[in-house]
């Protein structure tokens, strides 16, 4: 892992993402697409709450290990904490993962089949994932090291990835409920 976890990869810029054609007279029942969509979207975002939260509690745990130690005693050393927020985040890693391969595989396809006008933002979207599948991989092998040798520096870098991807799929989640959200109930396609 490099000095910089971020080394060589570009995150994406908000100010270039394409806007989606507006839709007309989308009915309630259309929109539910894009609640389900938000719903699964919720799932994730309070992941990423407990796992904020979780990495707050080992950074204030640093400042003052002792208190951590009295706090957490039931569950072990501060090294045990940061394994905690590694198999944490590593589950989440996990289910992102599948989250965006069924996006990619299914929905993503039958929206550009059936959308002709949305291609722009689909494409986006599709780029956005592979950002984020690149930070996922980053993270797993921060988290390997983390779990490895569980030390300031190692939380340090898995923090870093771990912030990058937090900023991007919270953008990025917000950017397709608003973009495709009424799209999938106006061309019947399941979520």
């Amino acid at each position: 892992m490099p000095n910089d976890p971020l080394a060589g990869l570009t995150l994406p810029d908000d100010s270039t993402r394409p806007v989606a054609p507006q839709l007309e007279n989308v009915t309630p029942t259309q929109r539910m697409a894009g609640r389900n969509l938000r719903l699964f979207h919720n799932h994730h975002r309070q992941s990423m709450q407990a796992i904020r939260s979780l990495m707050e509690q080992i950074r204030a745990g640093e400042a003052d290990a002792v208190a951590l130690q009295a706090a957490t005693a039931p569950l072990g050393e501060l090294s045990e904490n940061y394994r905690r927020f590694g198999a944490l985040c590593g589950q989440h890693c996990h289910m992102i993962h599948g989250h965006h391969s069924i996006e990619d595989a299914y929905v993503f396809a039958a929206l550009s089949d059936k959308a002709k006008a949305f291609a722009t933002v689909v494409d986006r979207l599709k780029q956005e994932h592979e950002v984020v599948h690149e930070l996922l991989l980053r993270l797993l092998e921060s988290l390997n090291a983390l779990y490895h040798d569980a030390n300031r520096e190692t939380f340090a870098a898995a923090q870093k990835l771990y912030d990058a991807l937090e900023r991007l799929l919270l953008s990025h989640f917000t950017y397709e409920e608003d973009s495709i959200g009424d799209a999938l109930g106006v061309y019947d396609i399941g979520v």
